[in-house]
């Protein structure tokens, strides 16, 4: 079994749809145990990156790899060890949050899921409100069950678009909190978010990417000194305008 060091390489990722290059040629890494933001403007090509990565669409060109694994060609065993929580996931309403954690495990082994249920429970931290339906719970409840379900698993790499998008300032600091706990356990955290503050207190590493081009990337306390800066808003402006 192959189990590199670097929990994502990606190569020279090139997406094309259609006509349109949305992913022109970039390369970076992440880090086993590491938070990595792929940040940008709308249309910069960043979930596109993120779906390539969860083997959710087919490159073509590049080479990408998790966990020494090659994407394309090993997707069924990439998918064994990573989690993707898209921007506008959701779930089944009909059933309560213990219920959707359950239906969940049953993807994966028999021995194992009880535990990841537990597990997704106390990530979640819906307290009582983990027995009702899913169509009571307010954005931020679906939000904390949606990253429980995420996690619930610990995968080798979780890839997370955008995810507190929406969410007022408590519900964002328990996902963040929740993020962090994640990385101590030693998962690999992929993520993309507008929010720079929140990139700036969360990620490790971040790569800036703007029209399907890596511009920029560091750590976050490098590139406030390398451009003079005050937060990442600051230096993201600077480099993308």
């Amino acid at each position: 079994m192959s189990m590199e060091d670097a929990a994502v390489k990606v190569n020279n990722l090139i997406k094309r749809y259609g006509k349109t290059e949305a992913v022109k040629g970039i390369s970076f890494t992440v880090s086993k145990g590491e938070i990595f933001g792929l940040i940008g403007p709308n249309g910069a090509g960043k979930t596109t990156t993120l779906r390539v990565l969860s083997t959710l669409l087919q490159i073509d060109g590049g080479d990408v790899k998790v966990l020494g694994y090659d994407v394309a060609d090993q997707s069924d065993t990439v998918r064994k060890f990573i989690s993707y929580l898209p921007e506008d996931a959701g779930a089944y309403k009909n059933l309560t949050g213990k219920s959707y954690l359950s239906f969940i495990s049953n993807f994966f082994e028999a021995s194992h899921r009880q535990e990841y249920i537990k597990r997704g429970i106390e990530i979640a931290n819906l307290k009582e409100r983990i027995n009702d339906r899913v169509d009571s719970y307010s954005k931020g409840m679906m939000r904390r069950l949606l990253v429980g379900r995420a996690l619930m698993t610990n995968p080798k790499l979780a890839i997370l678009d955008e995810p507190t998008s929406g969410l007022d300032v408590l519900n964002a600091q328990e996902i963040r909190k929740i993020i962090k706990d994640s990385v101590a356990d030693g998962t690999a955290v992929l993520l993309s978010s507008h929010n720079m503050l929140e990139v700036e207190y969360l990620c490790d590493r971040i790569a800036l990417i703007s029209k399907g081009k890596i511009i920029e990337e560091g750590k976050p306390k490098d590139l406030l000194k390398k451009y003079d800066a005050e937060n990442i808003e600051e230096v993201f402006t600077k480099v993308v305008t």
